[in-house]
C-alpha cells in the first residue's frame, strides 16, 4: 500500500488553484497536475492514501493545493518510507536475482544496499536504485537504506536458496509376485535443498499409498533414499507404481516443485483355486502308484531269486532232500516193477517211471 501525506503549498480563497502531484511505482516516477475550484476555507489539512488520482477536497467544497512531497500517513513532514522488492524469494542454487530498492523521499541524500553476496548497480535514479546479486549460494537477508533530512530508514528482504528433485528414480523389488506376498517400493533422489520443504509420495496409478516428509531433518543429505514394504493384492497386477518429489517453496515466495520417477509395473500371480486341488490330487496319485509299483517289483524279484535257489518244482526239493539209503535203488529201478518200501509197519507201494 502506497500512503502518502501532503504539506500545503498556496492557498487562495476565491482563486483557482494547481495541485502538481509526484508519485511513485516501484521506483518509477511522475507528476500530475489538476485544476479545482474552492469555494470556503479548508479548517483541517487532509491526509491522502495515493490510489490512481488524488483527490482532495474539504467539505463542504473547498479544494486546497498539495505537493506529494512523501509524508507518512499525514504524520510530519520528517516521515518517509523505504522499498524493497520483492521482498521474499526463494532462488535456485547459483542463481542471479534482480532487487530494487526505492523510497517515498523526495531527495534523498544517500541510499544503498547491505548485503554479503556479490552485487552490481544496475540503474539508478535519486529515489530508486536496482541491483545484481550475482551466483546467489546460500540463505541471506539483505538490507535497502535510504537517509532523508538526516533520518535513516531501512527494509529488510529475504533470500532462500533451493535446489529442485530434478532426479527421481524408484526401483520395484521384485516385479513378479505371488499374491499375498510382499513386495518393496525404493524411492532415490538426489541432493535437494530445503530438505525440510520436500515430502516423497508412494503412488500406485494415481492413488497415495505413502507419504514421507523431512520436517526434524538437521543436514542435506547427497542422497534421500525411502523403502516401504506392501502386501501384493489381485487388484495389483499390472498396475503402475510411481515416485512423486514435491519440494513446497510458496511459503519462501516461490511455487510448489515436483517431479515423477519411471513408472514400474508389478506382476502379481493368482494360483486358480480348483486347479491347486487336481495337482495335489495328482500329485498323490503319482506317489500312490509308485509305491505299490516297488512293492510288486521287489515281490516278483523276491520270488524269482528264490526259484533259483530250490528250482522250478518241489519234487526236485523234495527228492534232493531225501535220505541217501532210500534213494539208491538199481534193481527196482531198473526192472521198472513196485517195489515195496519199509516205512514202520506198513508198506507203501510205488511206482518208478521208466
Amino acid at each position: 500500500m502506497r500512503s502518502v501525506a501532503l504539506s500545503l503549498l498556496t492557498w487562495f480563497f476565491g482563486s483557482v488553484f494547481s495541485c502538481p502531484l509526484v508519485f511513485l511505482d516501484n521506483g518509477f516516477s511522475g507528476r500530475k497536475d489538476f485544476q479545482t475550484e474552492p469555494s470556503r476555507t479548508c479548517p483541517v489539512l487532509p491526509s491522502c492514501h495515493y490510489t490512481g488520482f488524488l483527490d482532495v477536497t474539504c467539505n463542504p467544497s473547498v479544494t486546497v493545493s498539495f505537493d506529494f512531497v512523501g509524508f507518512r500517513n499525514g504524520s510530519g513532514k520528517d516521515a518517509f518510507e523505504v522499498r524493497v522488492w520483492p521482498e521474499q524469494l526463494a532462488l535456485e542454487l547459483g542463481g542471479d536475482l534482480n532487487i530494487n530498492c526505492s523510497t517515498s523521499c523526495v531527495q534523498p541524500e544517500t541510499g544503498g544496499l547491505e548485503t554479503t553476496l556479490t552485487k552490481t548497480v544496475q540503474a539508478s535514479q535519486p529515489q530508486w536504485i536496482q541491483y545484481l546479486l550475482s551466483n546467489v549460494s546460500e540463505d541471506s537477508v539483505i538490507h535497502c537504506y535510504f537517509t532523508c533530512s538526516g533520518k535513516q530508514l531501512f527494509k529488510s528482504a529475504s533470500i532462500s536458496v533451493f535446489y529442485p528433485p530434478k532426479q527421481v528414480k524408484l526401483k520395484l523389488q521384485p516385479t513378479w509376485v505371488v499374491v499375498g506376498r510382499p513386495f518393496s517400493l525404493e524411492c532415490k533422489v538426489l541432493a535437494v535443498v530445503p530438505l525440510e520443504k520436500l515430502t516423497l509420495t508412494l503412488l500406485r496409478g494415481t492413488e497415495t499409498l505413502h507419504n514421507q516428509t523431512f520436517r526434524n531433518a538437521t543436514v542435506n543429505p547427497q542422497e534421500i533414499v525411502v523403502t516401504h514394504n506392501f502386501t501384493a493384492h489381485q487388484e495389483d497386477n499390472h498396475r503402475n507404481f510411481s515416485c512423486r518429489a514435491e519440494l513446497d517453496l510458496r511459503a519462501l515466495g516461490g511455487e510448489l516443485l515436483h517431479s515423477v520417477s519411471a513408472p514400474q509395473v508389478l506382476k502379481v500371480y493368482v494360483p486358480p483355486q480348483d486347479n491347486q486341488m487336481t495337482i495335489i490330487i495328482a500329485v498323490v496319485s503319482v506317489l500312490l502308484f509308485l509305491f505299490v509299483t516297488s512293492v510288486l517289483l521287489c515281490f516278483v524279484f523276491g520270488q524269482h531269486w528264490h526259484q533259483r535257489r530250490t528250482g522250478a518244482y518241489g519234487v526236485q526239493a523234495a527228492w534232493r532232500g531225501m535220505r541217501w539209503p532210500y534213494r539208491a535203488q538199481p534193481t527196482a529201478q531198473a526192472l521198472g516193477y513196485p517195489y515195496a518200501e519199509q516205512l514202520g509197519d506198513q508198506t507203501t507201494p510205488l511206482w518208478v517211471p521208466e
